[in-house]
């Protein structure tokens, strides 16, 4: 299965037997300051983000509280942040920080990141780097 921006959704995550929730951000645009090449130094260029959580569920009644769950706005918001930080050369460099971040969550037992960069080529819809982190 396919979205319009040409993801492709990742096997599986949730999965009850195992305790584990999906926790998710799809196709995030945002301008980053990346690149090693003379074009791409001094101004930024479109990169989309997709984030993929492994979540151990809690144990019990499920409470309804914000401080119960891993917040996809905190990680929105830790994925601006580090685009925002500054220039890196390589988009790889930005997939390990935000991975890096997202296992600061206890509760996140691995984590996929996939970052694109959407301008690169004409004929192409992206070129990009997929990552997956273990706690």
């Amino acid at each position: 299965m396919s979205t319009e921006a040409g993801y492709r959704a990742a096997p599986a995550i949730a999965d009850a037997g195992r305790g584990m929730r999906h926790v998710f951000v799809r196709d995030l645009v945002l301008d980053a300051a990346v690149g090693v090449w003379a074009h791409e130094k001094g101004r930024t260029q479109r990169v989309r983000v997709n984030l993929d959580l492994a979540v151990a569920e809690p144990t019990g009644p499920f409470p309804d509280r914000l401080d119960a769950v891993v917040c996809y706005d905190r990680m929105t918001r830790a994925v601006r942040e580090i685009v925002a930080s500054g220039h890196v050369q390589l988009i790889e460099t930005l997939a390990e920080r935000i991975a890096e971040v997202a296992l600061e969550d206890r509760r996140v037992a691995s984590v996929r990141v996939r970052v694109e960069k959407l301008d690169v080529y004409a004929d192409a819809a992206s070129v990009g780097i997929e990552i997956e982190r273990r706690a």
